[in-house]
C-alpha cells in the first residue's frame, strides 16, 4: 500500500475557492513552491474575509485582524513542508480534551502542556515535535498566545486536509506555570472501550453523536510505536480528511494483530484499528452514528466541525460586548 503524503483534491478546492473570491480579497503572504503552495496561497486569500467576519463579531483578542491570515498561512506552510497536519490536530485535541465541566479545569486555555507534569503524560508522547514546529510562528507573532496558536493549528490542519471549516476565535491566555496542569488520565485511552469513552467525553459535556463525530478525526494520521505503543494508519489516506474511517470500520473484517499491545488489522495488514475504535461498532448507540457518517460524508463534516469547535472552546472566555 502506498500512503498519500498530500491531497491534490484539497489543493484544487482551495485554489478554486480563492479564485472565486479573489476580486474582494487580497493575499498578504508569498509562500513556497511545491504541491502545497496553491493551498497555502488560497488559504491566505480566503482568510482575509474570515478575519473581517471575526472582527465584526467582536472576536480577535490581542491579535490584529490582518495578522490571522498571516498566521494561518504560516501554519499551512509548516504543514506542507513537514506533513504535520495530523500531529497538529492531535496537539489541539489533547490540549483541549482535558477539560472537566464539573470543576472548570483543564482545556486549551492556559496551554499548560508546556509544563511538567502534563508534557510528560503518556497520552502526549511525541507532541513536543508539534510544539517545536510552531515555535517559529510564535516567534514571528509573539502577541498570539500558545493556547490560541495550538488550537488554530488544529483548525488549519483540518481545512488543509480537505475537511470542513471549523469555527475558531482567539482569547485564550497562557498559564505562567504548571500549577494548573490537569491530572493525568483525562484523555481517552485507546485500549479501553465504550464505558471509558463515555466517561471521558461526558466529563467534557459531549453526547454520543458528538463523541462519534470527534473520533472520526482518526481518519487522519497514524500510530507510532515509540509514542503510543501502537503502529499503523487507520485509513489509506492519513493526510486527507473524509469519512473513510467509518466506512472502513463497517466494511473491513478486523482481526487481532500479532504482538502487543492489543490492536486489530485488516486483511492486508496495512490498516489498523484500536479497541476504542471497534467499540464504536459494538455499542448500538455509537454504531448508529458510525453507519450515518459512513453513508453521508457531508453530514460527518458538518457534525465534526460543530463538535471540534465546541472542544477547542471548552473553558475559553468569550469577549463581552
Amino acid at each position: 500500500m502506498r500512503l498519500r503524503a498530500a491531497r491534490p483534491a484539497a489543493v484544487r478546492a482551495f485554489a478554486a475557492q480563492a479564485k472565486k473570491q479573489a476580486p474582494r480579497m487580497s493575499a498578504s503572504v508569498t509562500v513556497a513552491t511545491g504541491l502545497t503552495s496553491a493551498a497555502v496561497l488560497a488559504y491566505t486569500q480566503m482568510d482575509q474575509v474570515h478575519c473581517d467576519w471575526l472582527s465584526w463579531l467582536g472576536f480577535g483578542g490581542s491579535v490584529k485582524k490582518d495578522e490571522f491570515a498571516d498566521i494561518r498561512a504560516e501554519i499551512a506552510k509548516i504543514i506542507g513542508d513537514n506533513a504535520a497536519g495530523p500531529i497538529f490536530v492531535r496537539l489541539a485535541w489533547h490540549a483541549a480534551g482535558t477539560y472537566d465541566i464539573n470543576t472548570s479545569t483543564g482545556g486549551s486555555n492556559g496551554a499548560t502542556m508546556r509544563f511538567a507534569p502534563e508534557c510528560n503524560h503518556g497520552a502526549n508522547a511525541g507532541l513536543g515535535l508539534a510544539r517545536k514546529l510552531l515555535e517559529p510562528v510564535k516567534a514571528a507573532h509573539p502577541e498570539i498566545s500558545y493556547a490560541d496558536l495550538w488550537t488554530l493549528a488544529g483548525v488549519v490542519a483540518i481545512e488543509v486536509a480537505g475537511g470542513p471549516k471549523v469555527g475558531w476565535h482567539s482569547g485564550r491566555t497562557d498559564a505562567a506555570s504548571g500549577e494548573s496542569c490537569p491530572p493525568d488520565g483525562r484523555l481517552p485511552d485507546a485500549s479501553k472501550t465504550q464505558d471509558h469513552i463515555r466517561n471521558v467525553f461526558y466529563r467534557m459535556g459531549f453526547n454520543d453523536q458528538e463523541i462519534v463525530a470527534l473520533l472520526g478525526a482518526h481518519t487522519l494520521g497514524e500510530c507510532h510505536r515509540d509514542r503510543s505503543g501502537y503502529v499503523g494508519p487507520w485509513t489509506r489516506d492519513p493526510h486527507g480528511f473524509d469519512n473513510s474511517y467509518f466506512t472502513l470500520l463497517l466494511d473491513e473484517k478486523w482481526q487481532v494483530k500479532a504482538g502487543m499491545p492489543l490492536q486489530f488489522e485488516d486483511k492486508t495488514g496495512d490498516l489498523m484499528m484500536l479497541p476504542a475504535d471497534l467499540a464504536l461498532v459494538v455499542d448500538p448507540e455509537f454504531r448508529k452514528y458510525v453507519e450515518l457518517y459512513a453513508k453521508d460524508g457531508n453530514k460527518f463534516n458538518q457534525d465534526f466541525a460543530k463538535a471540534f469547535e465546541k472542544l477547542l472552546h471548552l473553558g475559553v472566555p468569550t469577549k463581552k460586548n
